[in-house]
């Protein structure tokens, strides 16, 4: 996985509003400054300098008083952010076991500079629990238990005997 905004030097800012206009033009076509103010929970001042910071990058069609569309690279470097808040956010829930609220937020603040290679082995480890015998739910209720009591539902000594075992019978 690329990150889509390295030659871009887009700011954590500038991300979060690429972010939102990817998705209030998704909802609606295209966005307005009011709508991307109201999401943001920013003044319009602030979106007004945004938009032009992105307009300048060529990632947004924008023109003062008019609709906001997106470019194919403006649309590349959404999906991209997108991309790693989703794939943080899922790591923090299913391998973590953090709520989903404190997720999403963790995620907002480390998507912007977790690097691709983190994203990437972060959704390797996700994908791989899932296929390891010894990974899966039973792994990750085991993490769970363990974070909330400090012990495990079952002696983990075993499992690494038993782990052991099979590597020297492979062998």
């Amino acid at each position: 996985m690329k990150k889509n905004n390295d030659s871009l030097d887009l700011s954590a800012s500038l991300e979060d509003y690429i972010e939102a206009i990817y998705h209030i033009v998704d909802e609606k076509l295209v966005a307005r400054s009011k709508d991307i103010a109201t999401r943001l929970d920013v003044s319009r001042a602030s979106v007004t300098e945004a938009l032009r910071a992105l307009a300048k990058k060529e990632l947004i069609n924008y023109a003062p008083y008019e609709a906001i569309t997106m470019t194919d690279r403006g649309r590349q470097v959404a999906e991209d952010v997108i991309y790693r808040h989703d794939s943080l956010k899922k790591f923090f829930v299913e391998v973590l076991a953090i709520n989903p609220e404190n997720a999403e937020d963790a995620a907002c603040k480390i998507e912007h500079a977790a690097p691709p290679e983190v994203i990437s082995r972060m959704i390797k480890f996700i994908n791989f629990l899932q296929l390891c015998p010894r990974g899966g739910e039973e792994l990750l209720q085991g993490f769970l238990a363990y974070c909330e009591n400090g012990t495990t539902k079952v002696d983990c000594t075993d499992c690494i005997s038993s782990c052991s075992d099979d590597a020297r019978a492979k062998s």
